[in-house]
């Protein structure tokens, strides 16, 4: 039964109805300060905190809950110590109603290291644990979303079952352990913290993960994810859309001209820049239109109604792009099917750390955003400059192909993609099959070096003009020889760009 109800929050919103609805059911009320006044304001009878602790709130407001008093009639176990407390001259709480200093808003703000201290909430959370560790005698409300359900559910049975008080504790824990870690990873400035902590919020239920056997969600952790993409029309998303999703816009933001990527299962299979974002989405689609069928598609630039006539006739799942005008919109209404993302953020930085899973753990690592460190032609064949540009392109396109990865391009576009492959060379014979003739005259790009010279050979043969590549092999020696046998100037980046 809930007879007396403690209510300290931060966020006021639904505080005074919730507040209203208590005092008709006949729970008196305990607060602190400006909750305090909020509701007396409302005509509401409040203790205030300090007249039931018989001591005031120090320290501006520091200290206001932490008093045996309060802890003692939350923490109480109802079945055998509410003799001891009644021997205290202390009254149980039966509910409590709280929720934290916005920490995370304020250092999103940019706020000083001073601000940012005197925002972090020790009382808060020492009644929100206190009470989710008490959950069965006591219930705790942290969030004004789950105020009507309260109401509800306390209106139709004069209590609040198990199972409710059980998800609010839950509830409870999360907030104070996402709150921790947040505070945490701000105080932390190493590059790799002792304790990683993870404070991830469900975002969206997924029908199942990569197979229909397997149950998934998707989770924010920071304020910058393809999750934030906003969903225009179409189909609910998939966990696969969601990896891809996030491999194209990773892509295509990498890119200051128009760009269009094609991405099919986590890799890209056709990427072109142009001087406008049509042309990049047919030359795109071109470099290989087999692989593109219902394919993933990142675009860096507003979706018109020429770009969408140009895709009208392709199967294609997903799209994800900073804007998409409404001709365009209407002309692609008919497949209603295609999810359109358009993210607001969508030059926004790479946050935070990447994390994989692995059983019983995970690894962690800064995200690969670092382009061409060195620019070092090391064949006696010299660069022909007109073969720069596409070489910077394709070392760009190469970090998002799984390893080995290899990407032939000309004038702007991947005419062929090889990776995922256990040894360099069957990945370089797969980019340059899909390449074909018009492999004659283009660029190679390969994430990692060369261990031997036959891939420089391959390409050789098939009329490559220039390779890019991290350099770093004991055979660099031979892999050079190889280009200058062929006419190939080769160029070392000092940077690898493996992706597993």
């Amino acid at each position: 039964m809930i007879k007396r109800a403690l209510i300290s929050v931060y966020d006021k919103r639904g505080i005074v109805d919730l507040a209203k609805f208590l005092v008709s059911k006949g729970v008196e009320l305990i607060s602190t300060s400006g909750t305090a006044q909020l509701l007396k304001d409302n005509g509401l009878d409040v203790l205030d905190i300090s007249s039931v602790t018989g001591f005031r709130e120090i320290l501006g407001g520091r200290v206001k809950t932490l008093h045996p008093v309060i802890m003692g009639g939350i923490l109480a176990r109802r079945k055998d110590q509410l003799e001891e407390l009644s021997s205290l001259g202390i009254e149980p709480i039966d509910l409590v109603v709280v929720n934290l200093y916005p920490f995370e808003d304020v250092i999103k703000r940019g706020a000083c290291l001073e601000e940012a201290l005197e925002n972090i909430d020790i009382g808060g959370v020492t009644l929100m644990r206190a009470s989710a560790k008490n959950f069965t005698d006591v219930v705790i409300l942290t969030d004004p979303n789950d105020y009507t359900k309260f109401m509800e559910e306390f209106e139709e049975t004069k209590e609040i079952s198990y199972e409710t008080r059980r998800f609010l504790a839950k509830k409870a824990f999360a907030i104070t352990s996402r709150y921790d870690s947040i505070i945490s990873t701000y105080l932390d400035e190493s590059r790799l913290p002792e304790y990683f902590l993870v404070s991830g919020r469900k975002f969206l239920d997924l029908r199942y993960g990569e197979n229909p056997h397997q149950c998934a969600s998707a989770y924010i952790t920071r304020d910058n994810s393809i999750l934030l993409a906003k969903q225009i029309q179409g189909k609910e998303l998939s966990y696969n859309n969601i990896l891809d999703l996030d491999i194209a816009w990773s892509l295509v933001k990498s890119f200051e001209k128009p760009c269009v990527g094609i991405i099919k299962h986590n890799v890209p299979c056709g990427v072109a820049v142009a001087s406008d974002i049509l042309s990049a989405f047919i030359n795109a689609w071109q470099a290989d239109p087999v692989s593109a069928f219902g394919s993933i598609i990142g675009i860096n630039r507003e979706v018109d109604e020429e770009v969408a006539k140009a895709m009208d006739p392709y199967f294609i799942e997903c799209i994800v792009c900073p804007g998409i005008t409404d001709k365009a919109l209407e002309i692609l209404k008919h497949k209603k099917n295609l999810r359109i993302m358009v993210h607001p953020n969508f030059y926004g930085p790479i946050e935070g750390l990447e994390i994989k899973g692995i059983q019983g753990g995970f690894l962690v690592q800064e995200w690969d955003t670092k382009d061409i460190g060195e620019f070092n032609v090391v064949t006696q064949t010299p660069l022909d400059e007109s073969l720069k540009e596409d070489l910077i392109f394709a070392y760009k396109v190469v970090k998002f192909v799984k390893s080995n990865a290899i990407v032939v391009a000309k004038n702007g576009k991947t005419l062929g993609i090889g990776g995922g492959q256990p040894n360099r060379v069957d990945s370089v014979r797969l980019a340059i099959s899909r390449a074909g003739k018009e492999a004659y005259g283009a660029v190679l790009a390969s994430d990692g070096f060369f261990p031997f010279p036959d891939s420089v050979e391959e390409a050789g043969r098939a009329g490559i003009k220039a390779i890019i590549q991290p350099g770093g092999s004991i055979r660099d020696k031979e892999s050079i020889e190889m280009a200058d046998r062929f006419g190939i100037a080769m160029v070392f980046t000092g940077i690898r760009h493996f992706r597993h």
